[in-house]
């Protein structure tokens, strides 16, 4: 399986066949055209609009020479252009390939080199990013423009508003199972996976994703987070149109502003992920914290459950969790009512068709399935699952086996069906023969009256396999040294989980949608590292 045009997933659901995004957006915009459903800045995009415009832009592309199986990169910001572009390329049936723009040459050269763009849409501000990372063989392919002209360089762009000036008549034949976009994992071991999503997929959780969190026509869901990211695309954006709600989009984030922007768009639901509700965790009380609109949440991953209930206390709303990944948007979810399991990523998602049937377990080594609170592998098996790596049978062949997909998560499960995440297998620490779970010993820490964040990682070691190292960032106000750390772990760890070493952070380095960078802990960690145990201090030693 390479991707090239159709891909047959690892099961066939002809039924859903019809579900394809051009149609989709259709049907939801046809009885709300005059309704506003996409919010930036100054700017009101409504449904009607949507439609029309992605349908010039289809055209637009067409009259480029993109058609149906080609590959198209987005290196945009948020922005309303992105989801025209969007939109547009899926009623082709061509494929949008959004790159992070946090990228450099380098790395967005190994994309454009993997998925052989047809064409490329990105801004001014980006262009010389593009034009460097695809000039050495000429890989850029035709060039679209948003916002603004080209530097006076020779590069030959045209304006995204030509491309919208084409008829709006882009019929063409799509299916349910056709790729829809790339999307290119972090890349954090080995070069990035280019994840291959259908238009199925989107369609499916456009209908789900209202159901799990109460989402309704009357609603305003709010995000900053990025749509070259499967979040944003999936939840956020195709969410609102599923159930007809608008969405604001934010063009970042912004802790200083986020309460304002929620009051200036009447927000009342906001797509996040956790670790920027530890930065809204540390800005300082304010006497109109309550003074919004915002009545719900929706963050992945899962935090303790102590900082959860401060900020639902403090902002006077409901927080809910779920467990997802690039390549199925069908995980886990808490439920929206009812009693919560503590420090749980939620139960199963479904669809709100019974007919249309998720299968989620968690097994062995040998793929079996373990019983309740046995720690094992979470494989996901549905129509919403990936069909693939693009242009990577090896690490298709490796992810998908026997119609599962093999996350690559360890969690368990109690009698309930509620699902707790335990680590990524490639995170678990191995010392002096044991297996620690670096998530484990991150809770325990995190349950310190002074931290508020925490990384842990494993590093190489001369006298074991890898060494214990804790990177902590305080809360406001809050002081501890790295002997009140380990004396904290001392009392709550079994002695080869206690972490050998702590070092106190301003900050931790982060991914594009705010996730702490583990790697880029690892690499620094590597790259100074002398042998741990000389640099360990007695005070701090597990065996002490």
């Amino acid at each position: 399986m390479t991707g090239e045009s159709r891909v047959t997933a690892p099961n066939a659901w002809p039924d859903l066949e019809r579900f394809d995004l051009g149609s989709f957006l259709d049907e939801q915009a046809a009885p709300r055209a005059e309704q506003p459903f996409l919010l930036f800045e100054d700017r009101v995009l409504r449904y009607g609009e949507l439609a029309a415009l992605s349908r010039r832009a289809a055209n637009g592309c067409r009259s480029l020479g993109v058609g149906q199986g080609d590959r198209v990169c987005l290196l945009l910001p948020n922005c309303p252009e992105f989801v025209l572009a969007w939109f547009g390329l899926a009623r082709l049936g061509a494929i949008a390939v959004p790159i992070n723009t946090d990228f450099g040459p380098d790395e967005t050269g190994y994309i454009l080199e993997h998925c052989a763009p047809r064409a490329a849409v990105t801004t001014p501000g980006l262009l010389p990013t593009l034009q460097a990372a695809g000039r050495p063989s000429g890989m850029l392919g035709e060039l679209v423009l948003v916002g603004g002209r080209a530097p006076d360089d020779g590069a030959q762009a045209i304006p995204f508003e030509q491309v919208l000036a084409a008829g709006d008549d882009s019929s063409a034949a799509r299916h349910g199972s056709d790729p829809a976009t790339l999307i290119y994992t972090s890349g954090t071991t080995g070069r990035p996976k280019a994840v291959i999503q259908t238009h199925r997929t989107y369609v499916l959780t456009g209908q789900a994703f209202p159901w799990w969190l109460g989402l309704t026509e009357q609603d305003r869901l709010l995000t900053s987070l990025p749509l070259f990211h499967i979040n944003a695309q999936a939840y956020s954006t195709m969410g609102a149109l599923g159930t007809g709600a608008s969405l604001a989009l934010l063009p970042r984030f912004s802790a200083s502003r986020f309460w304002d922007d929620v009051r200036r768009h009447q927000a009342s639901q906001a797509n996040v992920i956790g670790a920027m509700l530890l930065i809204l965790a540390k800005q300082p009380p304010r006497a109109d914290d309550r003074d919004h609109s915002l009545r719900l949440i929706y963050s992945a991953p899962a935090l303790p459950e102590d900082v959860r209930s401060d900020l639902e206390e403090r902002f006077g709303l409901r927080i809910v969790f779920g467990y997802a990944m690039s390549e199925s948007t069908f995980g886990t979810i808490e439920p929206l009512d009812g009693p919560r399991a503590p420090g749980s990523m939620g139960r199963p998602r479904q669809h709100p068709d019974p007919t249309i049937v998720h299968r989620h377990a968690i097994v062995d080594e040998a793929g079996q399935t373990v019983p309740p609170e046995q720690v094992g592998e979470i494989v996901l098996a549905g129509p919403a699952v990936t069909p693939g790596y693009f242009r990577d049978d090896a690490r298709t062949a490796e992810a998908l086996r026997g119609g599962w997909l093999y996350t690559g998560d360890l969690a368990r499960r109690d009698q309930d069906d509620n699902y707790f995440f335990v680590d990524r297998k490639k995170d678990v620490i191995r010392r002096r023969g044991e297996n620690i779970s670096s998530v484990e010993v991150e809770q325990v820490l995190a349950g310190h009256p002074a931290v508020l964040e925490v990384a842990v990682i494993g590093v190489p070691s001369e006298l074991s396999d890898e060494e214990v190292v804790a990177y902590v960032t305080l809360r406001p106000d809050a002081a501890a040294e790295p002997d009140n750390l380990f004396a904290w772990c001392a009392e709550r760890l079994a002695r080869f989980k206690v972490p050998s070493r702590y070092e106190l952070r301003g900050e931790l380095p982060r991914t594009a949608t705010q996730r702490i960078a583990k790697h880029v802990l690892k690499a620094e960690a590597r790259a100074n590292l002398t042998p741990l145990e000389a640099t360990v201090t007695t005070a701090f030693s597990p065996e002490r």
